[in-house]
């Protein structure tokens, strides 16, 4: 069995974060994203193989994961000669497949339990099955209608407020059989949410629901980045380095961190970082590797990539810093500011 994992966006939403570094690829702590996805499909022992579908600086990624040796999966790359929009990347990369297909899409982190999806998706013998989660507002998002014995009966945009007749959003989680991919023209952009999944509708194929109210976000704007760190500290999502039940705070034996600083945790500060005496880092604050924090500085709930440089005595709230960023001395940082890769803000700069 394999999984496709839509991972070609360019990740507009989270720009300039991702001008250099592709979605699929941003840090959550020290893992580039994708390994989370890829921890996921390992719970089902049938998909031997995972299809990344790329688009975007692909070889970025496949110089980070190669054949997927080591991590107990299959990788396989599929790159896009153009960008081809959702249902067009699923044809494109699984144009060649004869049995039921995983598909991801690349920004979403959940614990959904992928077996028993898959098991739904057996006893319907449905065509297509999707994974929906329930959200307090799906205006943001748009819903998802099911009838009693949950069957898709219709997808619907940006509702208005006497619109909404349920709190049911797509998850971006399904189980596609590939004989429904001649529905999808070949070589041309097609959304699955806009085309693909209405046409299922239309004629009349068994497409279910499975309902999954547990934990589910979506990592593609700022402030979701931001808030999927402190899910994770806080454990309302399980993961390395956070997963232990007594665990804080995780600070690398490899950081060194002078007298007189200041950790409040949960807080997370990688190999090789430096920081100076006085220096407070406040909860959910994550310092990348070979980062060095000046005297006296203060990081707030704030995310800062590798190789950054952070002055004496600035402020950095709320904000997430690229790789080999440099903020002077005094600065302050609070709006929350985000910074693309090898940004230099100025000593006494006020952002």
């Amino acid at each position: 069995m394999k999984a496709i994992l839509l991972a070609g966006g360019k990740g507009t939403r989270l720009r300039p974060l991702t001008v250099h570094t592709p979605k699929p690829i941003v840090p959550i702590f020290n893992r580039p994203f994708l390994y989370y996805q890829i921890d996921q499909l390992r719970q089902v022992p049938e998909i031997d193989e995972a299809i990344l579908s790329l688009n975007y600086q692909p070889r970025r990624i496949e110089e980070i994961f190669g054949d997927g040796e080591g991590l107990g999966m299959k990788l396989r790359y599929v790159v896009e000669p153009i960008p081809l929009g959702t249902a067009g990347a699923v044809r494109y990369a699984g144009d060649s497949l004869t049995e039921s297909v995983v598909v991801f899409n690349g920004d979403v982190l959940t614990q959904v339990d992928l077996r028993a999806v898959l098991a739904l998706h057996r006893e319907r013998k449905a065509k297509a099955t999707i994974v929906l989660t329930p959200v307090e507002n799906p205006r943001a998002y748009g819903l998802v209608e099911t009838d009693a014995k949950g069957n898709i009966q219709r997808f619907l945009e940006k509702p208005g407020e006497d619109e909404i007749t349920c709190n049911t959003i797509n998850a971006g989680i399904y189980i596609l059989e590939p004989d429904t991919f001649d529905r999808i023209p070949k070589d041309t952009t097609w959304s699955i949410e806009r085309s693909f999944f209405p046409s299922l509708i239309e004629r009349g194929e068994t497409f279910v629901a499975y309902v999954y109210d547990g934990y589910w976000i979506d990592i593609g704007t700022p402030a979701k980045y931001l808030q999927v760190h402190r899910d994770i500290m806080d454990g309302l999502y399980s993961a390395p380095p956070f997963d232990g039940a007594d665990r804080k705070s995780w600070i690398s034996p490899g950081a060194r961190l002078e007298e007189g600083v200041e950790l409040h945790g949960p807080c997370f500060v990688d190999e090789g970082v430096v920081i100076k005496s006085g220096t407070k880092v406040l909860p959910y604050s994550v310092i990348g590797r070979q980062t060095h924090i000046d005297e006296a500085a203060v990081i707030d709930a704030s995310i800062v990539w590798p190789n950054g440089w952070i002055g004496r005595e600035a402020l950095v709230r709320g904000s997430i810093l690229g790789r080999n960023c440099h903020v002077g001395r005094n600065a302050v940082l609070e709006t929350p500011v985000i910074l693309g890769d090898k940004t230099v803000i100025t000593d006494y700069s006020r952002l």
